[in-house]
């Protein structure tokens, strides 16, 4: 298969809807190059093992990911989500959900939905508290991670807190055992990758900091108030 050949990958459901999503987030992405760089760190090949696999130059992918090269053109993506799922089909890495087993007591769940859901949609079906975000109702959710935000801040730190996001960022991160809502935020305002929702479970009232920070990174933010199993289980069905 050449390097910019997707008719393969595209031929299988699963690895289609994963190159969709890849390919839309690299699109949608204010800072591509830094995506590019986490999912082959997360897939686990090094630049020059990706770029030989895409038939360009090591120093084409390193300038993406330093970002000395915006914008990537729609050629250069479809070389790079061929390549990167071709990697990834056997590793199962970044398609699959490997990365989440290393820290099971952290992440109590995650997915991929089977089909895009909007905020509004999770809002409804978690029966949600819109704190902040309310003009982004209508964007699209592509997956979602619970976690208990306790474990989470303690073990998941550095590249590690990066496997949260499965394959996407436009997803809706839960957050359990949350005490004021500051600490989640806090982890998520100083990760390089944002997601689309915040969801915090267990306060009666959210920390205002919590919800000005959610605020001031575009981040819809919502308080949960129905059970973490009753959560898990109508996000997984989704």
């Amino acid at each position: 298969m050449s390097g910019d050949d997707i008719d393969e990958v595209l031929k299988d459901p699963r690895l289609r809807d994963a190159a969709i999503k890849l390919a839309g987030e690299l699109v949608l992405s204010r800072e591509p190059g830094r995506l590019m760089k986490h999912w082959r760190e997360k897939v686990g090949i090094q630049q020059i093992g990706l770029a030989k696999e895409m038939g360009i130059s090591p120093s084409v992918l390193s300038d993406y990911e330093g970002g000395r090269r915006k914008s990537p053109g729609s050629q250069f993506i479809r070389k790079y989500v061929a390549a990167l799922i071709r990697v990834d089909r056997d590793r199962d890495l970044l398609l699959g959900s490997k990365g989440a087993d290393e820290n099971p007591d952290a992440i109590l769940s995650i997915g991929e939905f089977r089909e895009p859901r909007s905020v509004s949609d999770i809002a409804r079906i978690l029966s949600l508290d819109v704190l902040t975000g309310e003009e982004q109702l209508g964007r699209m959710i592509y997956g979602y991670t619970v976690l208990d935000s306790i474990k989470a801040i303690y073990a998941l730190s550095g590249n590690e807190f990066y496997r949260i996001y499965g394959s996407t960022t436009e997803r809706v991160l839960v957050f359990t055992r949350v005490v004021m809502g500051r600490s989640p935020m806090v982890a998520v305002r100083v990760s390089q990758l944002k997601p689309r929702m915040v969801v915090v479970h267990g306060p009666e009232r959210v920390d205002p900091l919590s919800v000005d920070l959610a605020r001031r990174e575009r981040i819809v933010m919502a308080l949960a108030r129905i059970g973490v199993r009753e959560i898990v289980d109508k996000l997984s069905s989704l």
